[in-house]
Order: structure tokens, then C-alpha cells, then sequence
């Protein structure tokens, strides 16, 4: 082995017989998303019976073993962050974070620091995986800079494996308070729609076939006027999936700047009350923990602003 190289052994499922090689291998090793394959493959760093396979498009067989050979994770350049976090739960192995709106989960551009990963860096101490490829970030998830509420974050690899396991598998329960323009008809339902980039606005999500499937079973919890508190329980977790489903539905969220055009009555409150983001709160977390295997659960009551909306709006 080289120094601070990891190998993974990769053996393709029948389910993924045929499939392009770097899907087929992230489906094999779930803590490495399909782009990174994508950059490993090309590097050389994927192999099949001591022969690189270079080509990512290449089409898989099931059984192949393949060998990963994975970099030992790069320095964060993220510095430590006094920033306060309100914490669910935490031990060694994970934390879980009630994370307010406003809050940008990992450094990118526009958003260089302040950040959720920058708190968790001074929270934790450092300790944090670095399975991602980038040096003790520990995320696993990520919610929207402005919704609130539940996620989870690795303090091991093999924490953040385990935890990027039940994710692939659809096994965490995720459950989201959202607040709709009008009322959902019927009021318990599945959208069950594939979602990916806009083609016309790459900036957007959108419903487009051959994007990835994503699945949204939501429920009506109560009627408000010309709006309704619904929760949205995700089978799937892709980008902005209850907000563009909801939309789908004819039911945008409220606030939504992105996929909502709140009019008339509901426009003056939220100006009123100076609401400015979508109206989406992650409201319940529940997996296995990956080291102990008991089973957790979380609960976070819906922060003051959509409460204050929530309550303005009942009937």
C-alpha cells in the first residue's frame, strides 16, 4: 500500500449489471460520489486484475472486482469558527446539528467562511472525517442555506461510511414541516418525479426525464387559510426535492424566492413579517448509528419565523 493511500475492493451488484463503470462503483462504495470516481478512474486509480480502467463510461459487469486506490484527503483550508450551534445530540462518533436558516452548510464560492463546516471545525476540534476527499469537513448531508432544522455530521470514516450507507439505501427517515400557498388536493399523496438541472436555467431544479428519481410522500397536518402545513417525508434526498415537488403539485412553498410566487394577501404578510425564505424545516431525523447500531431519532419544533407564520395563517 502507498502511503496514505486507501484501497477499496469494489464488487459490481447484478443490480448494476451493464450500468457505466463510475455509477456502477458508487453504487459498490456509497462514501464516494459518482463525480470523484469519475476524477479516479481517469487518474488511474481504478482497477480491474492489476489493468487501470480509464474509461468511466465503460460498461460494467456484474461481479467485477475493481480495486480504489483513494488518496489520503487533502488539507481543509477551512479555518475554525466560533459560531454558535444549537446540538441534538452528540458522542466520539457523530453530532447532530438544529441548524438555523441563513446558514450555509459547506464553504463555496460567495460563502468562503461562516459556515457550518467552519463552526463544526471549532466546535469539534478538528476531529471530523475526511472520507469526502477534503480533510475533517464530516458531512455527510446538507440542507438548503435557508431551511432549518435536523442534520447529521461524521466525526470518523467510518461513522461517515456507515451514515453514507443508510443514505444510499433510502433507510434515514427524514421528515420536513413545509408551509404551501393553498391546499394540497388530495391531502396525502407521492410525488414520485426525476429531478435534475433545468435546461433552461442551470441554476434551478427541475422534473426531467432521465434525471434522477426522487420520491416525496407528503401529508396534509392541517388547513390553514389558503395554505396548509404539510409534512414531507423523503424517500429520496436529491437538491431542493420537496420545494420542486411541491411546486409540481401547484403548491409552492411560501417564501420561496427560487419556485414560489406568492401573490396578494399572502405577499403583504410574509412582507409584513419580513419572511424571506422558503417556509421548510427539517423537523425529524432518524437512523442507526453506525458504531452502537441503536436506533436514534430527533425531533426540532419549527423555529420562530415559521411559527409566527404559521399561526398568522390559521384559521
Amino acid at each position: 500500500m502507498v502511503r496514505g493511500v486507501s484501497i477499496i475492493d469494489a464488487r459490481i451488484a447484478p443490480t448494476a449489471d451493464g450500468w457505466r463503470l463510475d455509477r456502477a462503483l458508487a453504487d459498490a462504495v456509497p462514501t464516494l460520489s459518482r463525480e470523484r470516481l469519475k476524477v479516479l478512474i481517469a487518474s488511474g486509480a481504478v482497477t480491474r486484475e492489476g489493468a487501470m480502467a480509464r474509461d468511466p463510461a465503460k460498461r460494467a459487469a456484474a461481479g467485477d472486482i475493481f480495486q480504489v486506490s483513494v488518496p489520503a484527503p487533502t488539507p481543509a483550508h477551512n479555518e475554525p469558527q466560533d459560531i454558535p450551534l444549537v446540538i441534538a445530540y452528540e458522542d466520539e462518533h457523530l453530532i447532530v446539528i438544529d441548524k438555523p436558516a441563513g446558514l450555509v452548510v459547506h464553504p463555496a464560492a460567495g460563502n468562503l467562511d461562516g459556515t457550518l463546516v467552519n463552526a463544526l471545525l471549532h466546535h469539534c476540534g478538528g476531529s471530523l472525517s475526511g472520507i469526502g476527499g477534503v480533510a475533517r469537513p464530516g458531512i455527510v448531508h446538507r440542507i438548503d442555506k435557508d431551511t432549518s432544522g435536523l442534520m447529521v455530521a461524521a466525526k470518523t470514516d467510518r461513522t461517515h461510511e456507515g451514515l453514507a450507507k443508510q443514505f444510499a439505501a433510502h433507510s434515514i427517515d427524514r421528515r420536513y414541516r413545509a408551509i404551501t400557498g393553498g391546499i394540497p388536493r388530495p391531502a396525502d399523496g407521492t410525488v414520485d418525479a426525476p429531478l435534475a438541472r433545468s435546461p433552461q436555467n442551470r441554476k434551478k431544479v427541475a422534473i426531467v426525464q432521465g434525471g434522477k428519481r426522487a420520491v416525496t410522500h407528503y401529508r396534509t397536518i392541517e388547513k390553514l387559510r389558503d395554505a396548509a402545513l404539510v409534512e414531507c417525508r423523503l424517500e429520496t434526498g436529491r437538491t431542493h426535492q420537496v420545494r420542486v415537488h411541491m411546486q409540481s403539485l401547484g403548491h409552492a412553498l411560501l417564501g420561496d424566492p427560487v419556485y414560489g410566487r406568492t401573490k396578494g394577501a399572502q405577499k403583504a404578510l410574509l412582507d409584513q413579517l419580513d419572511f424571506r425564505r422558503q417556509a421548510l424545516h427539517a423537523a425529524h431525523l432518524g437512523f442507526i448509528h453506525p458504531i452502537s447500531g441503536n436506533a436514534l431519532a430527533f425531533e426540532s419544533a419549527m423555529p420562530a419565523d415559521m411559527q409566527e407564520l404559521f399561526s398568522r395563517l390559521h384559521v
